[in-house]
């Protein structure tokens, strides 16, 4: 049935007032929250990092190799042509075939002469263990020899892994003999050993200490640390121990009897390397075989005591008696590099009546101190120095707070 205009209008009227009704019933809303303005940081600043400093490559020690070898009277030997192409070096016989040069453009580095137990290194003269043979139109050095003291002297950053990784700063000063025991003697000039060597380690620790080293003696007066000698020469290598000592060094003067107003000059002593002879041994005995703590530190000692000969030699102007090596009772047992020395021989009476003046114990004394002085400096030359420490970075930039 079709509805009136009346109807319609009605029906629509009566709808917008219930929707009228409605909207007032809903509690007021609050209008809805415009959002704040995001502030957006500006971006840090890029860190600049700064590459870490660089330092030249420090010498490498070559590689190991193999020395041919020859067996001789039961030994193994090496030809000293096979030393000469090892290090770059020339040789060239001398002394109508006796005797064999190693050179290069600096000059002569080696000089080698058959049925000899010492060699000519770097001007020094140098004992072996063994002596060298002429066999088969060459000369012969033993391996033992070649690794343990020819190589080493030669090039010694092949070691570099064997040797101190600090500079010594530390050092035990044995002045020998003391108290009962006098050590050499010369009554007609009326002096001793124990009483020359404590005066001239006095002298030379005054002078380290100048430098910055740390100084200990095993004596600082006419004592000795045992009754006992075998106690007594192991007490001082114990103070170098218990100290932590970086090096030994003991003061000596020598003596003999026979053709004293022939025999002057100076010996160095390091710790002879295990299965060698030390000087002026020519048989097995009972340490010949024994790895003693002192051998720790074979080629450090041989080190030391090449700087310690050259500056002594130099300084005093001494006839060379040569670096050797034995097994001394304050050397074998010590945890660091190790070297006795004989300052010059009392027996002899111009020699003597030199050392009881204190003007050339004076002498002495600095010429062992610059030794001492030159060993730090060629190990410290065998590493590179160490790197400074990096910059620091700057740090990243901070938006300030709204």
């Amino acid at each position: 049935m079709a509805r009136s205009p009346v109807t319609r209008c009605f029906f629509l009227a009566a709808a917008l007032a219930a929707f009228s009704a409605c909207a007032s019933a809903q509690p007021d809303r609050p209008p809805a929250p415009v959002p704040a303005p995001v502030s957006v940081p500006p971006p840090p600043a890029p860190v600049v990092t700064h590459p870490p400093p660089t330092r030249p490559d420090p010498p490498r020690p070559a590689p190991p190799q193999l020395w041919p070898t020859t067996s001789l009277h039961g030994l193994d030997y090496i030809d000293v042509r096979d030393i000469a192409a090892r290090f770059g070096l020339k040789p060239a016989w001398s002394k109508s075939d006796l005797a064999m040069t190693l050179g290069d453009r600096s000059g002569v580095r080696c000089t080698f002469e058959a049925r000899q137990h010492d060699f000519y290194c770097e001007g020094l003269r140098v004992f072996l263990g063994e002596p060298v043979l002429r066999e088969k139109d060459s000369l012969w050095v033993s391996k033992l020899d070649v690794i343990k003291i020819v190589a080493p002297l030669l090039r010694p950053v092949d070691r570099l892994a064997v040797l101190p990784a600090a500079a010594p700063h530390v050092i035990v000063i044995d002045p020998g003999h003391g108290g009962s025991d006098p050590g050499k003697e010369n009554r007609l000039v009326g002096i001793n050993e124990k009483t020359m060597t404590l005066d001239t380690a006095l002298r030379l620790r005054k002078l380290l200490e100048a430098q910055g080293w740390r100084v200990i003696l095993t004596r600082t007066e006419d004592r000795e640390l045992s009754p006992n000698k075998k106690t007594d020469l192991q007490l001082r290598d114990d103070l170098a121990n218990r100290s932590k000592a970086d090096l030994f060094l003991s003061i000596h003067f020598n003596s003999v009897e026979k053709e004293a107003e022939r025999v002057t000059g100076l010996e160095t002593y390091a710790m002879t390397p295990q299965f060698m002879f030390s000087a002026g041994g020519e048989k097995r005995d009972d340490m010949t075989d024994v790895a003693y703590p002192g051998n720790k530190l074979d080629f450090a000692n041989l080190m030391l005591a090449a700087h310690l000969h050259r500056s002594m030699l130099t300084t005093l102007k001494t006839p060379d008696r040569g670096l050797k090596h034995a097994r001394w009772g304050v050397l074998r047992m010590l945890n660091c590099p190790g070297v006795l020395i004989e300052c010059a021989y009392l027996s002899n009476v111009t020699e003597a009546r030199r050392v009881a003046t204190p003007e050339y114990r004076e002498k002495i004394a600095e010429a062992l101190d610059a030794g001492l002085q030159n060993y730090a400096a060629a190990l410290a030359a065998l590493r590179p120095p160490p790197l400074p420490p990096p910059a620091p970075a700057p740090s990243p930039a901070v938006a300030p707070a709204k």
